[in-house]
């Protein structure tokens, strides 16, 4: 039997057709453009791409064309659940949930805390109601496995009563992929990952480190949203809290203007004026870009300095790991912030760190340093594992 599993978004729908137990793929799927001009559905089954035309775009026809194509391999009929992406559990969820009107509910509940993905979160999972009507539900929220963060690591210093009356608190995100990545980082160093003190790095366009200490999240870098901590492709990070109303004043912006530059405008892109695209960046350093250096050079300072942060919530670091695009495939980004680790015993071995690229994982540090992966993070298999243990829970 198959699993499902679906992220979506607010213009796109990502589709994965997978059998948890064994890991085998049968189909991943794109829709793109959703609620805009040519909108399509692109397939891989097999490694033969093709794309189908939305022209209204909505999710309902999207996911009408996925059901002709899985009618058209057989497999309709084998999809047994549906895992979902859910970006925010708030404090409700704690662990993935079955989907029922109620757990729906307290979806929309969370809404106001990921007003940009909680919303598309719940249309994909209504169309997917109606497309897979006998199939079993399933939420897996990025928040859930941070929720194991102790208080002191995920209040702010705030006024008391914005956290008991609205929720303002860190709840972290990456959680599914910090999760999958700390397990099969147990795994290649043979060791029981309850013994294991693992810092993660989770590197894209959106960025997180989390402390994992014996599979637990105990400290994470994002927070009450994703525009906590890291510098990011198009996000600040970390900022003072004074800035918004310096330069609202100064620039004349409102609040929302002043947000929206902090998400889109700002990370990799703001500081180099060039672009939000890593790889980019490094060729246009290679030419003596100023602007792309500095980004470059502080996306790396910045990061070195969160991984050593989540050291005072580990105690002891046994293992630092490496994921997503940037972390999987930049091998100047993780040489040089394992350069300014040296607080930590890290060391680069450079031949292994050059080959740990496209798809390879593997140890990249010296001998006798702190023991550094690379770990192809798999969050799509992450969800339909999760799916399958709830169910059979």
């Amino acid at each position: 039997m198959w699993t499902l599993v679906l992220n979506c978004g607010s213009s796109s729908v990502k589709v994965a057709l997978l059998n948890p137990d064994s890991g085998a793929v049968a189909l991943t799927a794109l829709a793109e453009r959703l609620g805009q001009g040519g909108a399509a559905l692109r397939l891989d089954v097999g490694g033969e791409p093709r794309a189908v035309a939305l022209a209204g775009g909505s999710y309902p026809e999207a996911f009408a064309a996925l059901l002709r194509e899985l009618d058209a391999l057989g497999l309709r009929s084998d999809v047994s659940a549906v895992g979902h992406r859910v970006v925010h559990g708030g404090e409700t969820f704690s662990a993935p949930a079955l989907i029922t009107d109620v757990v729906l509910d307290a979806i929309r509940a969370c809404s106001a805390l990921a007003p940009l993905h909680n919303p598309a979160n719940i249309a994909g999972i209504e169309a997917a109601r109606t497309a897979f009507p006998d199939a079993a539900q399933v939420a897996v929220f990025d928040t859930a496995f941070h929720q194991t963060m102790p208080e002191v690591a995920y209040r702010y210093a705030v006024p008391d009563a914005w956290y008991r009356q609205h929720g303002v608190r860190r709840y972290g995100f990456h959680g599914t992929s910090h999760a999958y990545v700390a397990q099969e980082a147990a795994r290649m160093l043979d060791r029981p990952l309850a013994e294991l003190n693992l810092v993660t790095a989770h590197l894209g366009n959106g960025c997180s480190v989390c402390a994992v200490q014996g599979g637990r999240s105990v400290d994470t870098s994002m927070g009450l949203t994703p525009l906590e901590g890291l510098v990011m492709g198009t996000r600040s990070g970390d900022v003072d809290p004074g800035l918004h109303d310096f330069i609202a004043r100064q620039a004349g912006l409102n609040l929302d203007q002043v947000t929206a530059a902090l998400n889109r405008e700002s990370g990799l892109l703001g500081v180099s004026q060039l672009s939000n695209d890593l790889r980019e960046l490094e060729a246009a350093a290679g030419r003596g870009h100023a602007g792309a250096r500095l980004a470059l050079d502080v996306f790396v300072y910045r990061l070195a300095k969160a991984v050593a942060g989540m050291a005072v919530a580990l105690g002891h670091v046994d293992g630092l790991v490496f994921t997503g695009g940037i972390g999987e495939n930049a091998v100047a980004v993780r040489a040089a912030t394992l350069a300014r680790l040296g607080i930590l015993g890290a060391g680069v071995d450079d031949s292994a760190n050059a080959r740990a690229v496209r798809g390879v994982s593997g140890t990249i540090s010296a001998p006798g340093r702190l023991t550094t992966l690379v770990v192809n993070t798999n969050e799509e298999l992450m969800i339909a594992r999760e799916t399958a243990r709830t169910l059979g829970a």
